[in-house]
């Protein structure tokens, strides 16, 4: 197990970028990154913050660092007030070096886009808010996102379609893709055949009641295998790194403690 150190001990902590580095030479990679307790609930009061912690927070924040693109469903901008991506100075120059723009851009899945284009999510990110929607959208909305500054790609008809979508992102050049939910959008990439990776934090507390799980929507028939690739545990929590099976690509290892 790699053990996550509080930060009096950052000259002995592992490198996060390092053990959550994506696989190198990898056109593409759909990573999810999800919270939850014990007892599986994603949410206290509709929100993940009652379920997160510190180094929760710290490795999502590396998480974002690490991505070309964040993506993420209308309902969990709506209840969670997204905003923009933070441009994190100390990843810069990796950043530039990898042909990255200064942090990921957020892109929304919406088919009706009845989202609230005053947000700072589309009014002020450091890099444009896109949002991934259908070719039948309502020309209104897609009016008033373009007006907003989003950038508005079309992926299926009727309804998104996820695994388009994420091609779409990919020949945007934005192959480094994260997925933050919720758990229908969760569990319509994990059907979609999509999804390379999961990163679960676990929480030291149950919930009980009938909060969603990380992942709801479709049946997964027959269940979709995991391979633990590592395990990190700070103040309780546990940070697993899953791999889909038979996912194919060189993934780093993780390091270890100094």
């Amino acid at each position: 197990m790699y053990q996550l150190l509080p930060p009096s001990n950052r000259s002995r902590q592992v490198d996060l970028a390092e053990v959550y580095a994506y696989p190198t030479g990898a056109r593409r990679w759909v990573r999810a990154n999800m919270v939850a307790s014990a007892d599986g609930a994603a949410t206290a009061s509709g929100k993940s913050e009652g379920i997160s912690g510190e180094a929760d927070k710290r490795i999502f924040g590396v998480l974002r660092a690490l991505a070309d693109v964040v993506l993420v469903g209308a309902g969990t901008v709506r209840a969670e007030q997204y905003r923009p991506a933070r441009v994190r100075q100390q990843y810069q120059e990796a950043r530039a070096a990898a042909g990255q723009a200064p942090t990921a851009a957020i892109a929304v899945v919406s088919r009706a886009m009845d989202l609230d284009w005053t947000m700072p999510l589309f009014t002020s990110p450091a890099v444009p808010t896109i949002v991934l929607t259908a070719t039948d959208a309502p020309q209104d909305q897609v009016d008033a996102a373009a007006t907003a500054g989003a950038e508005v790609i079309a992926a299926g008809t009727g309804e998104v379609d996820l695994a388009l979508a994420v091609d779409r992102l990919a020949e945007r050049g934005l192959g480094r893709i994260l997925c933050e939910g919720g758990p229908h959008l969760l569990g319509q990439l994990a059907a979609s055949g999509k999804l390379d990776e999961l990163c679960l934090s676990t929480a030291p507390q149950l919930r009980g009641g009938d909060s969603m799980r990380v992942l709801a929507g479709p049946d997964l028939t027959g269940g979709l295998p995991l391979i633990l690739h590592s395990l990190l545990t700070e103040d309780g929590f546990l940070f697993s790194r899953y791999l889909v099976g038979g996912t194919q690509g060189s993934v780093s290892e993780p390091a270890k403690e100094g």
